[in-house]
């Protein structure tokens, strides 16, 4: 498996949420999948999965990936309205570590776009517009930043460490979705969060618990 330089996340390796899903499809099975992330993906590199852990070339530890009983992670929705208008308060729009970023990115014409903003209560919400390709990646990747702008601030950007998901449907291409984010706690460097997302008839697609961790 490959990950392609356009899918990437900080400069130089590739999106948490696209590689662990990547990763976890890689992994095959039908229940929900757990992702840790030993160091960022490297991008354009042939990687291999043998017995759970995801290795480059050279033999070196990229990721480990096993399977886990289930994902009990649902952040309460909110319709596409509100979503757009949180999006408008999209910190990242202002100051952001990794602008280039495929899901999160502003710089990012052909990325994701999804721009969470804080709502009154704590969560990040944002609409979501599915890609003209849709895979159980695009899902991963979609249930990834928006937890991580639960916790970033100006000044101290994190990154994901891990992330377990379940997908229980793909959109559709062109659906517009709402994807939320919610912070459980921080303890020193690291950040639990929790993610879902939702299809435009308020279905639940897919949700993830995720570790970020603070560089």
């Amino acid at each position: 498996m490959r990950i392609e330089s356009r899918y990437n996340g900080p400069n130089g390796s590739g999106n948490g949420g696209w590689s662990a899903g990547m990763f976890a499809g890689e992994a095959g099975g039908t229940g929900p999948v757990e992702v840790t992330l030993r160091r960022p993906p490297p991008l354009e590199t042939e990687l291999s999965l043998v017995d759970g852990e995801v290795r480059d070339p050279a033999g070196d530890l990229v990721a480990e990936v096993r399977p886990v009983d289930a994902v009990d992670a649902v952040v309460p929705p909110v319709d596409l309205g509100t979503a757009v208008a949180a999006a408008t308060r999209y910190p990242g729009l202002v100051e952001h570590p990794f602008p280039g970023c495929y899901v999160c990115g502003p710089q990012r014409a052909d990325g994701l776009r999804i721009f969470p903003g804080r709502l009154p209560d704590g969560r990040t919400a944002a609409p979501f517009r599915a890609p003209e390709q849709v895979s159980e990646a695009t899902v991963w990747a979609a249930l990834d930043c928006p937890g991580g702008w639960t916790v970033l601030a100006p000044g101290r950007p994190y990154l994901l460490g891990r992330i377990a998901a379940v997908v229980a449907a793909l959109p559709a291409p062109g659906d517009e979705c709402v994807v939320t984010g919610a912070l459980l706690g921080v303890d020193g460097r690291k950040a639990a969060v929790h993610t879902s997302l939702y299809g435009p008839d308020g279905a639940l697609l897919g949700a993830a618990r995720a570790t970020w961790i603070a560089r």
